[in-house]
C-alpha cells in the first residue's frame, strides 16, 4: 500500500511541460489560470496511469466491483485532495512557489462542480472516495449536468436562482470518453413476435439519444483510483452545420436541444407534465447508459455473463435510478435470450438499495400514463414484475386487498419505485439505526412482515480526511501531536485523544484551534462584503436542506424569543451570539423560500436594532457549497440538529461537526441518536419529543394553540411574526404556526418542542462560560468521531451487503 503511494519527484517538470503543450514556453509568464491548467492535466496524467494500474489489480484478482448508481455526486473542488493523495503537494508548491505562485491562489481559481444539491449527493461522493481510500474496487455512475442545480443569490431579502454553468471553469478534471458511448431509446412503439426460436421484441418509431460519458478520477490514501462516470446526453443523429435545407436545420437543431436538455439541469421542476417527463427520463438515462457500460465492461474484461454476478454488485442509491431493475430485465433478456426467471434470478443477485427518507411524499411514484408513453418496453416489464408479485402476495395473504395494494409496484394508476426497489434487490437498508427501525415498522412494514430477511441499517459516515484533515488543518496538528498520525487511515485511533481530556495545555490548544477558525470564516465572509464576526462569539451553526422538517423555523422562534428579552432587558445577553444558516430552497418549493427570506429579513432587522446589533447577530450565508462548508465547519460551536424526531433518516452535517469539536443541540432523530450515546448527555444537548411521542401526539390530536397560549415566550415570538421585519410581512408563517394553511397548524411541532429547545440552549450558552468544560466537550466529541468516518461505513456495506475485497490489504 505504501509503495503505490509514492510521490512523482519529477511533478514539477510534468507541469511545466503541460505549460509547454498550451503555448507557454515562459513559465515567469503563465498566469495563475495556466498554471491551474497545466497542474490538473499533469495530475490527470498520473491519476490514470494509477486508474489503469488499480483495474488491471482488480481484473487480477477476479473479485466484485460495485457499481453505486445516485443522481448527484456533491464532490466539492479536487485540486488539493487530488495532489495529496498523489504525495506531490509539496513538489507542487515548490514549483509554483519559484514562479510567484501558490497553491492556495490555484485553489481559489477552481470551481464547485455543479453535480450534486446536498446530502445525498455529498454523501455518495465520501462513499466513492473512502472505497477509493480503503482500495475496494467501484464506480460511481451519475449525470454530468451542465448547470447542476442553481447558483443562489439573494435579491431583496429573498432567493434568486441563477444557473451554475460550472463546466467551463470547474471541468477541468472531467475526461472525456466517447469511444464508450451507448444509445439509449424513448417511446415509439413495442412488438412481441414469436418465432420458431422464441419470442422477439422489436421496438419501432423510438427517439434515440447517445449518452457520452466523462470520468472524474477518485483518488485514495491506499493508491487505488476509481471514477465517477458522468453521462451526458447528445442527440444520436447529425450536429446541424448549416448544410441543409431551412427545415432540416431546424429539425435537427430541436433534436439537439431537446436530447440535451437531458442532461442540462440537476432535479429539473416537476409542478408540470414536462417537468416530470423530464425527470423521469433522466432517471431511465442514468440507468440504461449505465447498465449498457457495466455489461461492455464485463465483456471487455474477458468474462462472460454467467459470472456477472460474481464479479459485479449494483446499488441504488435512493428510488432515482430504481429503473435500472427492469432495464437489466430488458437487457438479459431482450438482447442476450435470457428466460424471466433467469434473468430475474440475475436481478436479485446483483442489487441492494438504500433508502434515505420516511417522507411519503419522496418515495417517488410515476403515473401510469407518464410512463407507458415515454417507456413502453420498460413498462412491460415492471407490469410483469408486478403481477407475478401480487400474485405470489395473493397465496400468502388470500383476500388481503389492502395489504396487497399496499405492497404493488402498480397500484391505483402509478408505478411506486420504492416497492420496485424493495421487491428485487437482495438487501434493503436504512441509513442510521432509527430510520432502519422506523422502515421496518412503519413505511415498509408490510415487505418487514414478509420478507424480513432483506432488511438492515448501516448509520451514514463522512470522509474524515476531507472533514477534518483537509477541512481543519490546525486540528489536524494537534491531533498528530496527541494521537499520533495514524488515525488519518484509522479514524477509530481518534478514541485516543480521551487520554487528554484533563491535559489543560492540550484542552487550551484546542480552543485556540477554534478561536482561529472562527476568524478565518470571518475573514471569509469579510472579503465577501459582510461585516466581520467576533470570534468571542458562540457560534451556532444550521446548515441543511431548506425544508419545513428541517424545521430551521424552530431556530427563528428561537432568535425572536432571543430578542424580545434582550429589548425587554437590555444587557440580559451576555456573551454575543451569532447565529449562521446555510441553505437552498428548491425553486418551486413556497414555503423553503419564504423561510429563507425571514431568515434574512430577521438578520437585517437586528443589524439595525441597537439594542441587539451587538449581541445577536444573524446571518444567512449564500450560495452554501462544499468549498463554504470546509471553511465553515470547522468555526462552529454549537450544531443545530432539530428536525422533528422520526423524520431524518440519518443526516451527515451533524457528524462534520461533531468531528470539529462542535456540540450536538439536538433532537433524538436520525444520527443524532448514535451521536447522543457515543458521547453522553454532558457532552451533548438533546431535548425535544422522542419519534414514538411524535407518533402518539397525532393520533391523540396535536393542538399548536395549546402550546402557544402555555408559553408566554414563545406567544411573544410567535406574535412578533404578525408586525413586518425588515419591511417584509411574515403574518402568513405566523398563521401557519397556529392556525394552519389547510387543516392542520404547524405539521412539524415546532410549537410542542420549542420551551425544551429553549431551555437546551440556554444551558449550552450557560456552559459555554466554563472554558475548561467548553474544551472538554470538544474533545469529547472529536474523539468519538471515529465510528460516523465514512470508512467505517463503507466496510459494512463491502462485507455485509456487496461482499467485496480490497485489492490493496
Amino acid at each position: 500500500m505504501k509503495e503505490a503511494c509514492n510521490a512523482c519527484p519529477e511533478f514539477g517538470r510534468l507541469i511545466r511541460t503541460k505549460l509547454h503543450t498550451r503555448g507557454v514556453t515562459v513559465p515567469e509568464e503563465a498566469t495563475a489560470s495556466q498554471w491551474y491548467a497545466a497542474t490538473v492535466l499533469a495530475a490527470r496524467d498520473l491519476l490514470e496511469a494509477r486508474y489503469r494500474d488499480f483495474s488491471e489489480r482488480t481484473e487480477a484478482a477476479r473479485g466484485r466491483r460495485v457499481a453505486y448508481l445516485c443522481m448527484e455526486f456533491l464532490v466539492g473542488r479536487s485540486l488539493l485532495g487530488n495532489l495529496e493523495a498523489l504525495g506531490v503537494s509539496r513538489e507542487t508548491e515548490e514549483e509554483l512557489s519559484r514562479f510567484g505562485h501558490s497553491l492556495a491562489e490555484l485553489y481559489e481559481l477552481e470551481r464547485d462542480p455543479g453535480l450534486g444539491n446536498g446530502g445525498l449527493g455529498r454523501l455518495a461522493a465520501c462513499f466513492l472516495a473512502s472505497l477509493s481510500d480503503l482500495s475496494y474496487p467501484a464506480i460511481g455512475y451519475s449525470l454530468c449536468y451542465e448547470v447542476g442545480l442553481f447558483r443562489q443569490r439573494i435579491v431583496d431579502g429573498a432567493q434568486v436562482e441563477l444557473p451554475d454553468e460550472w463546466i467551463p471553469e470547474g471541468g477541468a478534471w472531467l475526461v472525456p470518453r466517447p469511444e464508450k458511448s451507448v444509445a439509449v431509446r424513448f417511446g415509439g412503439r413495442i412488438e412481441e413476435i414469436f418465432g420458431a426460436d422464441g419470442l422477439h421484441i422489436v421496438h419501432t418509431e423510438y427517439d434515440e439519444v447517445r449518452a457520452v460519458p466523462y470520468d472524474l478520477f477518485v483518488p485514495g490514501a491506499s493508491g487505488a483510483v476509481n471514477i465517477l462516470r458522468l453521462w451526458r446526453a447528445r442527440d444520436a443523429g447529425h450536429r446541424p452545420d448549416g448544410s441543409e435545407s431551412q427545415s432540416e436545420y431546424v429539425m435537427a437543431l430541436r433534436a439537439l436541444t431537446a436530447a440535451e436538455e437531458l442532461t442540462r439541469q440537476l432535479y429539473p421542476p416537476d409542478n408540470h407534465e414536462e417537468g416530470k417527463l423530464l425527470r423521469l427520463c433522466q432517471q431511465y438515462f442514468l440507468v440504461s447508459a449505465s447498465l449498457q457500460n457495466i455489461i461492455a465492461e464485463h465483456f471487455a474484461a474477458g468474462e462472460t455473463l454467467a459470472t456477472l454476478t460474481e464479479r459485479m454488485a449494483i446499488h441504488l442509491n435512493d428510488t432515482h435510478p430504481a429503473l435500472a431493475i427492469p432495464e437489466l430485465m430488458r437487457i438479459l433478456m431482450d438482447l442476450y435470450s435470457f428466460s424471466w426467471d433467469d434473468a430475474w434470478r440475475t436481478v436479485g443477485t446483483l442489487f441492494s438499495y438504500t433508502n434515505h427518507t420516511v417522507l411519503p411524499e419522496a418515495l417517488e411514484c410515476w403515473r401510469v400514463d407518464l410512463f407507458r408513453v415515454k417507456l413502453p418496453r420498460i413498462f412491460t416489464i415492471v407490469e410483469e414484475i408486478n403481477r407475478r408479485m401480487t400474485a405470489a402476495l395473493f397465496e400468502a395473504y388470500p383476500g388481503d386487498w389492502d395489504r396487497i395494494s399496499r405492497m404493488a409496484v402498480i397500484a391505483y394508476g402509478q408505478v411506486r419505485m420504492a416497492n420496485l426497489s424493495v421487491v428485487a434487490s437482495h438487501t434493503v437498508n436504512g441509513v442510521s439505526r432509527l430510520h432502519g427501525e422506523i422502515l421496518k415498522r412503519s413505511v415498509f412494514s408490510d415487505f418487514y412482515a414478509h420478507i424480513p430477511e432483506k432488511f438492515t441499517s448501516i448509520t451514514n459516515g463522512v470522509m474524515h480526511r476531507r472533514w477534518l484533515l483537509a477541512a481543519n488543518p490546525a486540528l489536524a496538528s494537534l491531533l498528530d501531536e496527541t494521537v499520533g498520525r495514524e488515525y488519518r487511515e484509522d479514524p477509530m485511533l481518534l478514541e485516543g485523544l480521551l487520554s487528554y481530556s484533563e491535559d489543560t495545555a492540550v484542552l487550551e490548544h484546542l480552543l485556540r484551534v477554534k478561536r482561529k477558525n472562527k476568524e478565518r470564516f470571518s475573514r471569509f465572509l469579510s472579503e465577501r462584503g459582510i461585516r466581520p464576526l467576533d470570534p468571542d462569539s458562540i457560534f451556532d451553526v444550521q446548515i441543511k436542506r431548506m425544508h419545513e422538517y428541517k424545521r430551521q423555523l424552530l431556530n427563528v422562534l428561537k432568535i425572536l424569543s432571543l430578542w424580545q428579552e434582550l429589548r425587554e432587558t437590555p444587557g440580559a445577553i451576555t456573551r454575543p451570539l451569532v447565529f449562521l444558516f446555510g441553505a437552498k430552497a428548491a425553486p418551486g418549493y413556497y414555503m423553503a423560500k419564504e423561510l429563507i427570506r425571514l431568515v434574512v429579513a430577521l438578520g437585517e432587522e437586528l443589524a439595525r436594532d441597537p439594542c441587539a446589533r451587538d449581541a445577536l447577530r444573524v446571518e444567512f450565508c449564500e450560495e452554501y457549497n462544499v468549498s463554504m462548508a470546509e471553511i465553515l465547519i470547522p468555526s462552529a460551536d454549537i450544531s443545530e440538529q432539530i428536525s422533528l424526531a422520526g423524520k431524518e433518516a440519518s443526516g451527515t452535517g451533524c457528524m462534520k461537526l461533531m468531528m470539529n469539536g462542535a456540540v450536538t443541540l439536538g433532537t433524538l432523530d436520525g444520527a443524532n441518536v448514535e451521536i447522543a450515546e457515543a458521547v453522553g448527555e454532558d457532552s451533548s444537548y438533546i431535548f425535544g419529543l422522542r419519534e414514538h411521542e411524535v407518533e402518539a401526539l397525532w393520533r391523540t390530536g396535536y393542538d399548536a394553540r395549546a402550546y402557544y397560549r402555555a408559553s408566554s415566550r414563545l406567544r411573544l415570538a410567535v406574535d412578533r411574526l404578525y408586525s413586518p421585519i425588515a419591511g417584509k410581512d411574515f403574518s402568513h408563517i405566523a398563521d401557519y404556526l397556529i392556525v394552519g394553511a389547510s387543516a392542520v397548524a404547524d405539521p412539524y411541532m415546532c410549537l410542542a418542542d420549542f420551551e425544551a429547545y429553549r431551555s437546551a440552549f440556554d444551558r449550552a450558552v450557560s456552559d459555554y462560560e466554563d472554558r475548561m468544560g467548553r474544551a472538554r466537550r470538544s474533545l469529547v466529541n472529536i474523539a468519538r468521531s471515529g465510528r460516523f468516518a465514512s470508512d467505517r461505513s463503507i466496510r459494512e456495506y463491502a462485507e455485509r451487503i456487496w461482499r467485496i475485497g480490497r485489492i490493496f490489504e
